[in-house]
């Protein structure tokens, strides 16, 4: 207890920090975990949820024998893939590219280009796609009628939502993600560069031995993070270029989960399907865990 009053007394600004944090999490993470029980339950607004009658597994079960069930799950995964695959390397591609350039004003200048749409939301982003991408009077489609070739329905071509989802994540979040990696890559030391040059090591050697094993640790922390979310593959940015010509390729869990819950109402069944979303999420970081410990001999 004395040691304790200390460490309060002694650091009690920096626990004072925590307290705001603390809250949130609390407010917000924790205490909604209550209404899991909703994902077991018949649930009426009106009886709440103590009242509201159990059914078991009976909105588990609804779910997965749907008729969307496979479509809604295929979707998901694929999109979390696709995204996975393209849009988690490129702030790496891109730190490592800007490492390597010498001039502080040109560096700076793409590093400010590049993170800048992270700050625009995804109404933002959409005005613009139809601005350069609508069938009438989409820039793109009036250069393509210039040169008397067909115009392409970008945005209501199911064939092609999935590559505009992807491509415009990478745009949106590519700069911002960036500047993680610029951070590790500062954490290098420059003596070991100096070494390898001496040695005769090229710049491809270089940034395969010193480079990205200098950044290892962030970018499978970074890895873990992802794996989390993986099924969380962006409900605004779906949502916002979702319609009724695309639904079938870009319908995912969670605008599912928004139209099941609170357009219909059957708050139970979404309640089910965002818990069985998190427990795939859960046991994603518990393989991503075991995987990064074999890598560097540490879990977090």
């Amino acid at each position: 207890m004395h040691r304790t009053m200390n460490l309060l007394r002694r650091y009690g600004v920096m626990y004072a920090l925590l307290i705001p944090g603390l809250l949130y999490f609390a407010v917000f993470k924790y205490v909604p975990m209550v209404y899991i029980a909703a994902a077991f339950k018949n649930y009426n607004i009106l009886q709440g949820l103590w009242e509201s009658p159990w059914v078991g597994w009976q909105n588990f079960q609804l779910f997965f024998d749907g008729v969307y069930f496979k479509q809604i799950i295929g979707n998901t995964i694929l999109i979390s893939f696709y995204k996975l695959v393209f849009s988690f390397p490129a702030p790496i591609i891109l730190a490592l590219m800007l490492n390597a350039v010498t001039s502080t004003g040109f560096k700076r200048t793409i590093q400010t280009l590049t993170y800048l749409p992270h700050f625009l939301s995804w109404v933002i982003i959409y005005g613009l796609l139809v601005a350069f991408l609508a069938p009438g009077t989409g820039l793109v489609n009036q250069l393509l009628t210039t040169f008397h070739l067909d115009r392409i329905s970008f945005l209501t071509e199911s064939g092609l939502i999935r590559t505009l989802i992807v491509t415009t994540d990478i745009w949106q979040s590519v700069g911002w993600g960036a500047i993680i990696y610029l951070a590790a890559l500062t954490g290098i030391d420059p003596s070991l560069y100096e070494a390898a040059t001496m040695d005769g090591a090229s710049q491809s050697r270089q940034l395969w031995h010193i480079t990205l094993p200098g950044i290892r640790n962030v970018i499978i922390l970074m890895l873990v993070l992802r794996l989390s979310a993986i099924l969380d593959v962006g409900f605004d940015q779906i949502f916002i270029m979702l319609n009724p010509l695309n639904q079938e390729k870009a319908d995912v869990i969670e605008t599912w989960v928004y139209r099941v819950g609170l357009q219909e109402g059957r708050i139970g069944l979404a309640t089910a399907v965002g818990l069985f979303k998190s427990i795939i999420g859960f046991v994603l970081v518990l393989g991503a865990n075991r995987i990064a410990k074999k890598f560097d001999g540490q879990i977090w």
